[in-house]
């Protein structure tokens, strides 16, 4: 008569404490412990010094405490007004900030996945050497491109409209700069999906758009987030272009803004605001990442492998 076991509890699962199955020594845990809690500290207290001082009230470069007497908001109500002496409401700004930011993620990710998708699994001649240029323009700094791309969106003119002086022609800039990084970047993920499941794909009589669009691009959703995140990231805090480019202050964006807050024409700019529309910009960042977390993980390309 055959009885039934039961399995001890607790096999198979790794002891508290321990590394690779071995128990650390109390000293070990107390250091690693003492380390993670000194990376939090150094990682915190920068944020809550920026928070603490968006809400003093003083004049004083520093606050005196992280809970500084006679809090308030009215630094941000202000920063929410009027930013700057500019005559630009804060709403401009953002608004500004968020096509720029997104165009650029939404156009450069969509030529990006169909570059790399192309350099992943077709042939064709030069395919080396285009692969080459890619590399090449991802080794230069990114200001590098500046005074050609001025130039170049600088002959740009159809009656009224300079494409230069927009925020079509930064965006065009910008997405030529992120267009190296993303076609790098989605081709070597790419490169590890198995080709076995585009084939079973074609012989159930899949074309090759169906195949890129319903088998490549779910399994990429990992690295298309990440590129994703980082092409916007870039976008949001982007200055550099837009300074050079930009003359018009309805064009301007939030980190011009910022920069316009402690430059030589920002006159008595209390630091209160500055920390505060510094905050301000820094949330959506946040959000987004927050909302792509979960995509930005591994192993989908296994699961589809083994069913």
């Amino acid at each position: 008569m055959a009885t039934a076991t039961t399995p001890a509890r607790g096999v198979g699962r790794r002891p508290r404490g321990t590394s690779s199955g071995r128990p650390l020594q109390l000293g070990t845990q107390l250091l690693l412990q003492a380390f993670c809690l000194l990376l939090a500290f150094t990682v915190l207290y920068p944020i809550a010094w920026v928070v603490a001082r968006s809400i003093d009230p003083s004049t004083l470069n520093r606050p005196t405490s992280l809970l500084p007497e006679g809090a308030t908001l009215d630094a941000y109500r202000a920063v929410l007004t009027q930013p700057t002496t500019n005559p630009v409401s804060f709403a401009q700004l953002a608004l500004n900030t968020i096509l720029l930011a997104g165009g650029v993620t939404i156009f450069a990710l969509a030529i990006a996945v169909t570059a790399a998708y192309a350099f992943s699994r077709l042939q064709f001649p030069g395919r080396s050497q285009l692969m080459l240029a890619v590399l090449g323009v991802l080794m230069l700094p990114s200001v590098a491109g500046i005074a050609p791309l001025f130039v170049l969106l600088n002959r740009v003119v159809i009656g009224g409209f300079n494409l230069r002086n927009s925020l079509f022609g930064v965006g065009l800039a910008m997405t030529s700069g992120a267009l190296p990084f993303a076609i790098w970047n989605l081709k070597g993920y790419l490169d590890t999906i198995p080709k076995e499941l585009e084939e079973a794909a074609t012989i159930d009589g899949a074309t090759r758009n169906q195949t890129f669009l319903r088998i490549v691009l779910p399994l990429a959703t990992p690295v298309l987030a990440v590129t994703a995140f980082l092409v916007f990231l870039g976008g949001w805090t982007e200055f550099y272009l837009s300074w050079q480019f930009l003359t018009e202050p309805k064009n301007f964006t939030l980190s011009m803004a910022l920069y316009n807050m402690v430059g030589q024409y920002a006159g008595q700019t209390p630091w209160s605001r500055f920390t505060a529309m510094a905050l301000i910009i820094a949330v959506p960042v946040a959000v987004v990442y927050l909302a792509l977390q979960k995509y930005i993980v591994g192993g989908l390309t296994v699961g589809g492998v083994k069913g």
